[in-house]
Protein backbone atom coordinates (compact mmCIF):
# COMPACT_ATOMS: atom_id res chain seq x y z
CA UNK A 1 0.00 0.00 0.00
CA UNK A 2 1.37 3.46 -0.89
CA UNK A 3 1.74 6.27 1.62
CA UNK A 4 -1.13 8.16 -0.03
CA UNK A 5 -3.39 5.10 0.17
CA UNK A 6 -2.46 4.54 3.82
CA UNK A 7 -3.34 8.15 4.64
CA UNK A 8 -6.69 7.90 2.88
CA UNK A 9 -7.53 4.64 4.65
CA UNK A 10 -6.59 6.14 8.02
CA UNK A 11 -8.92 9.10 7.49
CA UNK A 12 -11.79 6.83 6.43
CA UNK A 13 -11.07 4.53 9.36
CA UNK A 14 -11.15 7.32 11.94
CA UNK A 15 -14.37 8.70 10.47
CA UNK A 16 -16.08 5.29 10.49
CA UNK A 17 -14.88 3.53 13.61
CA UNK A 18 -14.69 6.44 16.03
CA UNK A 19 -18.07 7.79 14.95
CA UNK A 20 -20.08 4.58 15.05
CA UNK A 21 -18.52 2.21 17.57
CA UNK A 22 -20.58 3.45 20.53
CA UNK A 23 -23.85 3.06 18.64
CA UNK A 24 -23.18 -0.61 17.87
CA UNK A 25 -21.88 -1.63 21.31
CA UNK A 26 -24.51 -3.56 23.28
CA UNK A 27 -22.25 -4.93 26.01
CA UNK A 28 -23.05 -4.53 29.68
CA UNK A 29 -19.72 -6.09 30.69
CA UNK A 30 -16.64 -7.25 28.78
CA UNK A 31 -13.13 -8.48 29.55
CA UNK A 32 -10.91 -8.99 26.50
CA UNK A 33 -7.31 -9.66 25.52
CA UNK A 34 -5.94 -8.90 22.05
CA UNK A 35 -2.53 -9.94 20.73
CA UNK A 36 -0.97 -8.59 17.53
CA UNK A 37 2.21 -10.64 17.24
CA UNK A 38 5.50 -9.49 15.76
CA UNK A 39 5.88 -9.30 11.98
CA UNK A 40 8.80 -8.12 9.85
CA UNK A 41 8.68 -4.65 11.46
CA UNK A 42 9.66 -6.11 14.85
CA UNK A 43 6.61 -4.70 16.65
CA UNK A 44 4.18 -6.71 18.76
CA UNK A 45 1.21 -5.37 20.68
CA UNK A 46 -0.99 -6.53 23.55
CA UNK A 47 -4.28 -4.87 24.46
CA UNK A 48 -6.17 -5.37 27.72
CA UNK A 49 -9.77 -4.19 27.64
CA UNK A 50 -12.43 -3.85 30.36
CA UNK A 51 -15.92 -2.40 29.89
CA UNK A 52 -19.00 -1.96 32.05
CA UNK A 53 -22.35 -0.28 31.29
CA UNK A 54 -25.11 -0.11 33.93
CA UNK A 55 -28.73 0.68 32.94
CA UNK A 56 -31.01 2.47 35.39
CA UNK A 57 -34.77 2.34 34.79
CA UNK A 58 -36.34 5.77 35.21
CA UNK A 59 -39.91 4.84 34.26
CA UNK A 60 -41.74 2.44 31.94
CA UNK A 61 -40.15 3.84 28.78
CA UNK A 62 -36.93 5.63 29.82
CA UNK A 63 -33.49 4.32 30.85
CA UNK A 64 -30.30 6.07 31.94
CA UNK A 65 -27.00 4.33 31.07
CA UNK A 66 -23.77 4.97 33.01
CA UNK A 67 -20.60 3.23 31.93
CA UNK A 68 -16.86 3.21 31.41
CA UNK A 69 -14.30 1.43 29.25
CA UNK A 70 -10.53 1.12 29.72
CA UNK A 71 -7.93 -0.05 27.18
CA UNK A 72 -4.22 -0.50 27.85
CA UNK A 73 -1.81 -1.10 24.96
CA UNK A 74 1.62 -2.59 25.64
CA UNK A 75 3.87 -2.22 22.58
CA UNK A 76 7.24 -3.93 22.26
CA UNK A 77 9.82 -2.88 19.68
CA UNK A 78 12.34 -5.60 18.79
CA UNK A 79 14.25 -3.41 16.32
CA UNK A 80 16.05 -0.11 16.72
CA UNK A 81 14.08 3.05 15.92
CA UNK A 82 15.33 6.58 15.05
CA UNK A 83 13.37 8.06 17.99
CA UNK A 84 12.74 7.53 21.69
CA UNK A 85 10.37 4.57 21.70
CA UNK A 86 9.88 4.73 25.48
CA UNK A 87 7.22 7.37 24.86
CA UNK A 88 4.87 4.94 23.09
CA UNK A 89 5.55 1.58 24.73
CA UNK A 90 2.44 1.90 26.92
CA UNK A 91 -0.75 3.68 25.86
CA UNK A 92 -4.07 4.24 27.63
CA UNK A 93 -7.68 4.95 26.59
CA UNK A 94 -10.45 5.60 29.12
CA UNK A 95 -14.04 6.28 28.01
CA UNK A 96 -16.87 7.49 30.24
CA UNK A 97 -20.35 6.83 28.84
CA UNK A 98 -23.55 8.68 29.67
CA UNK A 99 -26.55 7.42 27.70
CA UNK A 100 -30.30 7.91 27.60
CA UNK A 101 -32.85 5.57 25.99
CA UNK A 102 -36.48 6.47 25.51
CA UNK A 103 -39.40 5.07 23.55
CA UNK A 104 -39.81 7.30 20.50
CA UNK A 105 -43.02 5.60 19.34
CA UNK A 106 -44.46 2.09 19.13
CA UNK A 107 -41.68 0.89 16.83
CA UNK A 108 -38.58 2.98 17.54
CA UNK A 109 -36.43 3.83 20.54
CA UNK A 110 -34.26 6.95 20.70
CA UNK A 111 -30.73 6.47 22.00
CA UNK A 112 -28.38 9.33 22.91
CA UNK A 113 -24.81 8.80 24.15
CA UNK A 114 -22.07 11.26 25.14
CA UNK A 115 -18.57 9.86 25.68
CA UNK A 116 -15.71 11.99 27.00
CA UNK A 117 -12.42 10.16 26.27
CA UNK A 118 -8.94 10.24 27.77
CA UNK A 119 -6.38 8.86 25.27
CA UNK A 120 -2.72 9.32 26.19
CA UNK A 121 0.66 7.78 26.97
CA UNK A 122 0.33 9.46 30.42
CA UNK A 123 4.05 10.16 30.76
CA UNK A 124 3.51 13.43 32.58
CA UNK A 125 0.16 13.19 34.36
CA UNK A 126 -2.91 14.41 32.45
CA UNK A 127 -3.00 17.32 30.02
CA UNK A 128 -5.80 19.02 28.07
CA UNK A 129 -4.56 17.44 24.81
CA UNK A 130 -5.35 14.00 26.24
CA UNK A 131 -9.11 14.62 26.11
CA UNK A 132 -11.47 13.97 23.20
CA UNK A 133 -15.25 14.01 22.87
CA UNK A 134 -17.68 11.59 21.19
CA UNK A 135 -21.46 11.78 20.89
CA UNK A 136 -24.12 9.77 19.06
CA UNK A 137 -27.88 10.02 18.55
CA UNK A 138 -29.70 7.12 16.92
CA UNK A 139 -33.06 5.47 16.39
CA UNK A 140 -33.29 1.77 17.24
CA UNK A 141 -35.96 -0.61 15.95
CA UNK A 142 -36.07 -4.26 16.96
CA UNK A 143 -38.36 -7.24 16.44
CA UNK A 144 -37.51 -10.26 18.61
CA UNK A 145 -40.59 -12.46 18.73
CA UNK A 146 -41.02 -12.97 15.00
CA UNK A 147 -40.06 -15.75 12.61
CA UNK A 148 -37.01 -13.81 11.37
CA UNK A 149 -35.84 -11.43 14.15
CA UNK A 150 -34.11 -8.21 13.10
CA UNK A 151 -32.64 -4.99 14.47
CA UNK A 152 -32.02 -1.63 12.75
CA UNK A 153 -29.94 1.30 14.06
CA UNK A 154 -30.00 4.63 12.19
CA UNK A 155 -28.41 7.84 13.43
CA UNK A 156 -25.68 10.46 13.51
CA UNK A 157 -22.38 10.54 15.37
CA UNK A 158 -19.70 13.11 16.16
CA UNK A 159 -16.11 12.37 17.18
CA UNK A 160 -13.40 14.96 17.80
CA UNK A 161 -10.55 12.67 16.68
CA UNK A 162 -11.77 12.52 13.07
CA UNK A 163 -11.03 16.18 12.37
CA UNK A 164 -14.39 16.54 10.63
CA UNK A 165 -16.54 19.17 12.44
CA UNK A 166 -19.90 17.67 11.41
CA UNK A 167 -21.92 14.63 12.57
CA UNK A 168 -21.49 11.52 10.42
CA UNK A 169 -24.25 9.04 9.50
CA UNK A 170 -24.37 5.59 11.07
CA UNK A 171 -26.26 2.46 10.02
CA UNK A 172 -26.40 -1.08 11.43
CA UNK A 173 -28.70 -3.93 10.38
CA UNK A 174 -29.02 -7.39 11.99
CA UNK A 175 -31.23 -10.28 10.81
CA UNK A 176 -31.71 -13.88 11.95
CA UNK A 177 -32.95 -15.20 8.60
CA UNK A 178 -32.83 -18.89 9.59
CA UNK A 179 -32.88 -20.69 12.98
CA UNK A 180 -29.16 -21.47 12.48
CA UNK A 181 -28.00 -18.47 10.44
CA UNK A 182 -27.77 -14.70 11.03
CA UNK A 183 -25.82 -11.68 9.80
CA UNK A 184 -25.01 -8.10 10.74
CA UNK A 185 -24.18 -5.35 8.27
CA UNK A 186 -22.61 -2.16 9.57
CA UNK A 187 -19.50 -0.32 10.70
CA UNK A 188 -17.24 -1.04 12.56
CA UNK A 189 -18.35 -4.69 12.22
CA UNK A 190 -20.09 -6.96 9.74
CA UNK A 191 -20.48 -10.67 10.46
CA UNK A 192 -22.08 -13.90 9.31
CA UNK A 193 -22.93 -16.45 12.01
CA UNK A 194 -23.76 -20.14 12.12
CA UNK A 195 -25.61 -21.06 15.31
CA UNK A 196 -24.61 -24.71 15.83
CA UNK A 197 -26.80 -24.92 18.93
CA UNK A 198 -27.91 -22.66 21.77
CA UNK A 199 -24.47 -23.10 23.32
CA UNK A 200 -22.14 -22.87 20.33
CA UNK A 201 -21.70 -20.32 17.53
CA UNK A 202 -19.24 -19.96 14.65
CA UNK A 203 -18.65 -16.58 13.05
CA UNK A 204 -16.99 -14.97 10.04
CA UNK A 205 -16.48 -11.25 10.56
CA UNK A 206 -14.99 -8.17 8.94
CA UNK A 207 -14.21 -5.39 11.39
CA UNK A 208 -12.31 -2.16 11.96
CA UNK A 209 -9.90 -1.92 14.87
CA UNK A 210 -7.35 0.56 16.16
CA UNK A 211 -6.80 3.73 18.17
CA UNK A 212 -5.88 7.45 18.05
CA UNK A 213 -3.86 8.59 21.08
CA UNK A 214 -2.07 11.72 22.25
CA UNK A 215 1.70 11.57 22.92
CA UNK A 216 2.42 14.09 25.67
CA UNK A 217 6.16 14.57 25.13
CA UNK A 218 6.63 15.22 21.43
CA UNK A 219 8.82 12.66 19.66
CA UNK A 220 11.64 14.18 17.63
CA UNK A 221 11.95 12.46 14.24
CA UNK A 222 14.32 12.67 11.26
CA UNK A 223 13.88 15.60 8.84
CA UNK A 224 12.86 17.88 11.74
CA UNK A 225 9.43 16.25 12.04
CA UNK A 226 7.68 15.90 15.39
CA UNK A 227 5.28 13.14 16.41
CA UNK A 228 2.55 14.19 18.84
CA UNK A 229 -0.09 11.53 18.09
CA UNK A 230 0.01 7.79 17.40
CA UNK A 231 -2.67 5.91 15.48
CA UNK A 232 -3.39 2.35 14.43
CA UNK A 233 -5.94 1.62 11.71
CA UNK A 234 -6.76 -1.94 10.66
CA UNK A 235 -9.36 -3.74 8.56
CA UNK A 236 -9.42 -7.30 9.93
CA UNK A 237 -11.05 -10.52 8.70
CA UNK A 238 -11.66 -13.05 11.49
CA UNK A 239 -12.93 -16.56 12.14
CA UNK A 240 -14.42 -16.93 15.61
CA UNK A 241 -16.00 -19.35 18.04
CA UNK A 242 -18.36 -18.41 20.88
CA UNK A 243 -19.50 -20.55 23.79
CA UNK A 244 -22.86 -19.24 24.98
CA UNK A 245 -23.48 -19.73 28.69
CA UNK A 246 -26.98 -18.33 28.15
CA UNK A 247 -28.61 -15.80 25.81
CA UNK A 248 -26.61 -12.91 27.30
CA UNK A 249 -23.31 -14.38 28.57
CA UNK A 250 -20.53 -15.90 26.45
CA UNK A 251 -16.84 -16.73 26.15
CA UNK A 252 -15.33 -16.10 22.72
CA UNK A 253 -12.11 -16.52 20.74
CA UNK A 254 -11.24 -15.06 17.33
CA UNK A 255 -8.39 -15.69 14.91
CA UNK A 256 -7.93 -12.94 12.34
CA UNK A 257 -5.59 -11.30 9.88
CA UNK A 258 -5.47 -7.70 8.79
CA UNK A 259 -6.39 -6.99 5.18
CA UNK A 260 -5.21 -3.39 5.54
CA UNK A 261 -3.05 -2.00 8.36
CA UNK A 262 -1.53 1.41 9.01
CA UNK A 263 0.32 2.29 12.24
CA UNK A 264 1.62 5.86 12.14
CA UNK A 265 3.05 8.72 14.16
CA UNK A 266 1.27 12.00 13.40
CA UNK A 267 1.87 15.69 14.05
CA UNK A 268 -0.49 18.20 15.69
CA UNK A 269 -2.39 18.57 12.41
CA UNK A 270 -2.87 14.76 12.13
CA UNK A 271 -0.47 14.55 9.18
CA UNK A 272 1.58 11.34 8.84
CA UNK A 273 5.19 11.95 9.91
CA UNK A 274 6.55 8.40 10.51
CA UNK A 275 5.23 5.03 9.37
CA UNK A 276 5.60 2.36 12.05
CA UNK A 277 3.89 -0.61 10.39
CA UNK A 278 1.85 -1.24 7.25
CA UNK A 279 2.38 -5.00 6.87
CA UNK A 280 -0.38 -7.59 7.28
CA UNK A 281 -0.57 -9.00 10.80
CA UNK A 282 -2.38 -11.62 12.83
CA UNK A 283 -5.04 -10.48 15.31
CA UNK A 284 -5.68 -12.98 18.14
CA UNK A 285 -8.56 -12.08 20.43
CA UNK A 286 -10.43 -13.71 23.30
CA UNK A 287 -12.62 -12.77 26.22
CA UNK A 288 -15.87 -12.88 28.16
CA UNK A 289 -18.92 -10.67 27.60
CA UNK A 290 -22.39 -9.98 28.95
CA UNK A 291 -24.64 -8.33 26.38
CA UNK A 292 -28.22 -7.12 26.27
CA UNK A 293 -28.81 -9.57 23.39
Amino acid sequence: MTKKQCSLFSILFLCAKCAIVNAQSTDLFRLEYLRIPENNTGINTSRYRALVNVPFKINQKDYLILGAEYNEFDIEFRKETPFNKDEIEQLHIADFNLGYITKWNENWRLVGIVTPRLASNLKGGISSDDFFFNATASLWKEAKDVEKPYRIVLGLAFNSTTGIPIPLPLVSYYRRFHPKWSYTLGIPRANFRYHISDGHTLQLALLLDGYFINVQDDIELPDNNVGSRISLSALVATLGYQYNINKNMAFYANFGRSLILDSTLRDDNRNDVFLLNNEANLFLRGGFRISIF
